[in-house]
């Protein structure tokens, strides 16, 4: 059996409220006892393959886990464009962030993404994997893992986004 560990990175000093999904956010003080869990909990697994997403959240966090990491630009966090380092308040309060949140699977965000262009590029990611691997780790983030859960495990999208992610947080997914 194939397994993948995705981790969704730890906590980021940002406040809560505010969108940064590609924007390159710092770790929050936090980290140190964060990274001692997941080491912690990933201590007994031998990884063929540990890849990060090139946000410095994950890039951080997988570097500090092993030495030997791939970044890959596939795994980073869903792009919001002009909404980034807005609060999520006002952009629901917007014309065109009330028909994202209407249809966010379809509609890109403004000089952002749609879910299907964050789901295309992770299922490009995805046929890459190697053939010959058991465990492979993937840094990477919320937006992300559950990008995965609908293109691996079969979950309605609907279900995926309110599914909590939290940071830290190990997510497998088996692999036949």
């Amino acid at each position: 059996m194939k397994t993948l560990y995705l981790v969704r990175h730890t906590r980021v000093n940002m406040p809560s409220g505010i969108c940064y999904g590609s924007t390159d956010v710092e770790l929050a003080d936090t980290f140190e006892q964060e990274l001692a869990i997941l080491k912690s909990e990933l201590k007994d697994i031998i990884f063929d393959r540990i890849y990060s997403s090139p946000l410095k959240r994950c890039a951080s966090l997988a570097k500090s886990l092993d030495d030997n990491i791939v970044i890959d630009n596939r795994i980073r966090e869903f792009d919001f464009g002009q909404w980034e380092r807005k609060t999520w308040i006002d952009i629901y309060d917007l014309d065109e962030g009330k028909r994202w949140f209407d249809d966010y699977k379809n509609v890109c965000t403004p000089q952002g993404e749609s879910l299907q262009m964050v789901l295309e590029r992770v299922k490009e990611f995805i046929a890459s994997l190697p053939n010959d691997f058991n465990n492979i780790l993937i840094v990477t983030h919320a937006g992300i893992v559950r990008a995965f859960m609908i293109l691996l495990d079969g979950i309605s999208i609907e279900k995926a986004f309110e599914t909590p992610i939290d940071y830290g947080r190990v997510v497998r997914i088996e692999i036949n």
